[in-house]
């Protein structure tokens, strides 16, 4: 498998003959997620599960910023404390990524859990002179680090000027970051320095280093992070142990709406709640997938739409395939081979998950054709559903479950309605055929029998 390292800007062989460390920086939680956060979370979610299916172990860590400005700022607004705002967002987090079908991290450190290991972080930078204390905080001198701009390929005389670097009299060069912030302001912790905070990069370092180890396989994250996050992890943690960092940096694009960037004063933020309730996670999953990861992707009603009728016939595959009853002998097994190589190899290129959903889609037109020529059957079925319920499972989409006591009472409508129509009763029919779409089930007509498909419900189908 290669990826795309953003710091070598070349492919990157992942070493799969041991256990595979991965680190996700993850969310600030000073509000609810949105579709920009699902598309970073829903990539490396499909990057694990594809890892997993193969054998390898994966080590996954993402962490949670709980102490921050934004969030101190925000229980203000509300008159609550920090600790109340970080615990109920991040209670809303685990909500939304549950419903959205992501596996759940190895560990979800948080900031605020790992001070000490934050202090003798710092610690051992100033006593290697990398770092200073000031009148405002203790600091990362970056004329220490001759690397300083690597990862985002910035020259030093450009990032003076950068717009994001804090103006601050109290630092010895304007492009040095804080590592501890004095303050008085809760949450505070007393240090060697002197009472505050840490800073948002550090936080990082130490948490990763911590659970994977000085030196571990992907540090991914949006491709916002690259500057300052990354760069400033990286001076401060190869600083630190005199070692490369991550092997592979790995960066997920932005998502726009309608071609503008998501922000509050533009009112265009799509929470993940709000995009769940409206399109379910299979559809959401389908479109963070539908483009190549590293690069931005545009949210609009139309594409939702698009992977919606893709979706329905993915659901006509699998209740095609549990149907089937047919037993001529066919030849679908190098089909579904080559079908099968082609999602693999698709994956292990830089994650192309657009070529994978691609080879997954061609795997459900071939089943659908199979079965509209009454052609397919239950050999075909027997091959085809474990490849097909091993790519869902990788890419995490899901057919909704069906018990054994609402399948006897399909069944039962269903033996009702064609006992009624060879008695040329069609009004009575049609009427089992309603109560049948109001149970979301759909019925497809074969010749000599007819099948039934139960499709998701989605509010924005309606």
């Amino acid at each position: 498998m290669k990826l795309q390292d953003t710091l070598s800007d070349s492919e990157q062989p992942l070493d799969i003959s041991k256990m595979v460390k991965i680190y996700l920086c993850g969310v600030t939680v000073y509000d609810e997620s949105h579709i920009g956060h699902a598309r970073t979370i829903i990539i490396f979610d499909v990057l694990r599960k594809y890892l997993e299916s193969k054998g390898v172990e994966v080590k996954f860590i993402q962490n949670f910023t709980d102490v921050d400005d934004k969030i101190i700022n925000r229980a203000k607004l509300e008159n609550t404390t920090a600790e109340q705002i970080s615990s109920k967002y991040i209670e809303g987090y685990y909500k939304d990524f549950d419903g959205l079908n992501v596996k759940r991290a190895s560990n979800y450190p948080k900031a605020t859990e790992h001070i000490k290991d934050i202090e003798n972080f710092i610690e051992k930078l100033i006593q290697k002179d990398i770092a200073y204390v000031s009148k405002n905080g203790v600091y990362f001198s970056v004329s220490k680090f001759s690397q300083y701009g690597k990862l985002s390929k910035k020259k030093i005389d450009e990032l003076q000027s950068g717009a994001r670097i804090e103006v601050d009299e109290a630092k010895k060069d304007p492009l040095d970051f804080a590592l501890w912030k004095f303050s008085d302001v809760k949450p505070v912790w007393d240090s060697p320095w002197g009472k505050g905070r840490p800073g948002w990069h550090i936080e990082c370092s130490a948490m990763s280093i911590k659970y994977l180890g000085e030196n571990f396989d992907i540090h991914g994250g949006g491709r916002d992070l690259i500057f300052p996050h990354h760069e400033n992890e990286i001076a401060q943690s190869e600083s630190f142990t005199s070692k490369q960092f991550a092997k592979i940096w790995m960066h997920v694009g932005m998502v726009t709406i309608n071609g503008e960037k998501m922000s509050k004063s533009l009112g265009n933020i799509r929470t993940i709640k709000h995009v769940l309730e409206n399109w379910g996670p299979n559809i959401i999953r389908l479109f963070c997938l539908s483009g190549h990861y590293s690069k931005p992707i545009d949210y609009s009603e139309e594409l939702l739409k698009e992977n919606l009728t893709k979706w329905r016939q993915a659901e006509i595959c699998y209740y095609e395939l549990i149907h089937a009853n047919n037993e001529n002998h066919s030849e679908i097994k190098s089909v579904i081979e080559k079908i099968s190589k082609e999602f693999d190899s698709a994956l292990e290129s830089d994650l192309n998950t657009h070529l994978a959903l691609s080879a997954f889609f061609k795997l459900v037109k071939e089943v659908n054709y199979l079965a509209a020529e009454e052609k397919l059957t239950t050999n075909d079925a027997k091959i085809i559903i474990p490849e097909f319920e091993r790519m869902l499972k990788v890419l995490g989409l899901a057919i909704p479950k069906i018990t054994l006591d609402e399948k006897q009472e399909i069944n039962n409508l269903i033996n009702s309605r064609e006992q009624l129509r060879k008695e040329k009763k069609f009004q009575d029919a049609d009427r089992i055929r309603d109560k049948l779409n109001e149970m979301n089930i759909e019925l497809i007509d074969h010749k000599g029998k007819t099948i039934w498909v139960r499709k998701e419900k989605i509010k924005a189908d309606q």
